[in-house]
């Protein structure tokens, strides 16, 4: 009978195991600093945002497991608001700093720098990473005027 217990016992060690390494897995993608990848930078960066700046974004909001939670593209209606200001969340407030009119920029948003442990019900729940697919429309007013492209990047961030 020592032997079947002990065989058991392993089971249910491995099938723990099993469990918490599946969890942590999904946590995984959650991020402790913000991160900001690049995904498309115009050839010439004529108006760049800076501290103070009216600016206009478009973006893609989703939680760590794909679910979108918010959209301006879906709306067609870029968001405005003035850079460093403290009207949005910090990580839009750090991660959009330089960004280039016509950049496209992917931030991925740890829950301090976003809403927190208290989360923003319904669609976000505390302690949540947030990933941000942006796009720079305008700075105080003005778009893009002209200039060559680079190749959008695929880089994984």
């Amino acid at each position: 009978m020592g032997k079947e217990l002990q065989l058991l016992f392993l089971a249910a060690t491995v099938a723990a195991a099993a469990i918490l390494t599946t969890a942590s897995a999904k946590k995984s993608r959650d991020v402790t600093e913000l991160q900001i990848g690049v995904k498309y930078k115009p050839e010439s960066c004529t108006l760049q945002a800076h501290k103070g700046d009216q600016i206009k974004v478009h973006y893609h909001g989703t939680l760590t497991d794909g679910s979108v939670f918010d959209s301006s593209y879906d709306r067609g209606d870029p968001f405005e608001f003035t850079l460093g200001n403290g009207q949005v969340i910090k990580g839009w407030d750090q991660g959009l700093l330089g960004m280039c009119v016509g950049e496209k920029r992917k931030l991925k948003i740890p829950a301090k720098m976003g809403y927190g442990e208290r989360g923003s019900p319904p669609k976000i729940p505390g302690g949540a990473t947030l990933i941000f697919d942006t796009e720079l429309i305008a700075v105080n007013g003005k778009t893009s005027g002209s200039g060559g492209a680079n190749a959008e990047s695929n880089s994984e961030l």
